[in-house]
């Protein structure tokens, strides 16, 4: 039996995940930055499957200042809310714990969740589950002091009524900062020996160290894997945002290093697609993507990184 319900109205060098620690309402202004400083992003964006009760099969997204987003919350129980396109995520820690960055499987509906269960509840344009299954993931979640949810950034899957019943599945993110690595590695290549991957806050810690006079590095740990960048300016240069650097052997810059596998010359190129310093230089977010070639080789390993930019 389906009930339809109204929504309850409810860099620095760091890494990713944020231990955190009850709930006035908060809402999401246009991310007005100073120049230099790294820009956070709300948004709520949603992919229902065909039969799926809450989405209806449909699919869409939203985002702040164009739609109003407002979280609710402490990191026990955090709501965030799209009043004006009726739509409301409410994710939950298991009882007696706090969210952090993580993985939260076996999730019931938030409200009524048992045991060691944490909680889930996706209502949308007026619709509920009176009986929830599903997952959801955490990449970031911080709380000012007196506790309450000031940042998040989550993904779910929600079955309503049943664990085989068609998926809701969604992003939300509350003045959440982009803050990734993906990667494609060649079949022949030496580091990635032909592999490819992503990781996220979830299950993943991100590191970033650098100016941009001398240059970065930026190291990625989880899933079983480490990997690390390296990308040296070349002499009486700097990084700029729009630009591409190029390596070669001879000229060396780039330096990547995975699973305990490396390579002593290499060439490639580096674009750098945002970037925002402090007025040391020291970067405080980046966005740039790479190839990077053991020896001179057509074989190489080409990534992505994401660090608050």
């Amino acid at each position: 039996m389906r009930t339809s319900v109204l929504p309850a109205g409810r860099l620095r060098r760091a890494l990713v995940g944020v231990a955190v620690a009850g709930g006035l309402l908060a809402v999401a202004a246009p991310a007005q930055a100073a120049p230099g400083d790294p820009v956070a992003v709300s948004s709520y964006a949603y992919t229902s499957a065909a039969g799926d009760y809450i989405g209806d099969g449909k699919s869409a997204s939203y985002k702040a200042p164009d739609t109003a987003l407002r979280i609710s919350g402490t990191a026990e129980d955090v709501t965030v809310e799209l009043p004006d396109a009726n739509w409301e995520v409410q994710l939950a820690a298991p009882k007696g714990e706090k969210l952090h960055p993580g993985v939260y499987r076996d999730a019931e509906r938030a409200d009524f969740r048992t045991g060691r269960a944490p909680g889930l509840d996706v209502t949308g344009e007026h619709r509920g589950c009176n009986r929830i299954w599903g997952q959801f993931s955490v990449n970031q979640i911080e709380t000012d002091a007196s506790g309450q949810v000031t940042r998040l950034d989550a993904t779910f899957t929600q079955n309503c009524e049943s664990a085989t019943a068609p998926a809701l599945k969604g992003t939300v993110k509350y003045d959440a900062f982009p803050l990734s690595y993906s990667y494609k590695s060649d079949a022949d290549d030496w580091i990635g020996q032909g592999t490819a991957g992503s990781h996220t806050g979830a299950r993943s810690t991100f590191l970033l160290d650098g100016n941009v006079r001398t240059g970065f590095r930026y190291t990625v740990e989880g899933k079983r894997e480490d990997w690390t960048v390296r990308f040296y300016v070349p002499e009486g240069d700097r990084l700029e945002a729009g630009r591409t650097y190029t390596v070669t052997t001879e000229k060396g810059g780039l330096s990547m290093h995975g699973n305990g596998r490396g390579c002593g010359e290499a060439s490639g190129s580096l674009t750098v697609t945002r970037l925002a310093t402090a007025d040391d230089g020291t970067i405080k977010a980046l966005a740039a993507r790479y190839s990077h070639y053991c020896g001179g080789g057509e074989a190489g390993m080409h990534g992505t990184i994401r660090y608050y930019a």
